[in-house]
């Protein structure tokens, strides 16, 4: 019976439901490319994963060398959940970073961040 007070109380005072208490920046968990990876010039396939769901439609994807951006990557809006997903055309040889934006899905928090990688000749 205390279990059903305590809850009662705390569905009242709010503590059950504070938006805000669970609101988070999400967390990467692996790429492609890996960071600081050497990686043939042919591969076109980019991705992020988290640790939860995104928003695709609010996240981006691009490309940088030099300090400049050398592709937008469309992001797959039908990519798995927690994954921001991109192609892109053939890179010529140099070192790049792979910069994103990512929108969490279920509170909008924004986390951004980058991955170094190198287009072999």
């Amino acid at each position: 019976m205390e279990r059903r007070k305590w809850l009662a109380l705390a569905l009242a005072s709010g503590l059950l439901w504070a938006p805000d208490a669970w609101a988070r920046s999400l967390r990467m968990l692996e790429s492609t490319p890996q960071a600081e990876a050497y990686i043939d010039g042919k591969n076109a396939q980019y991705a992020v994963r988290f640790d939860g769901p995104v928003d695709h439609l609010a996240s981006r994807l691009w490309i940088v060398r030099d300090g400049k951006v050398v592709e937008t990557l469309p992001v797959f809006v039908d990519a798995e959940p927690d994954v921001l997903f991109g192609t892109a055309p053939q890179l010529s040889p140099g070192h790049y970073e792979l910069r994103w934006s990512a929108q969490s899905a279920p509170d909008g928090e924004v986390t951004a961040g980058q991955i170094g990688f190198t287009v072999r000749p």
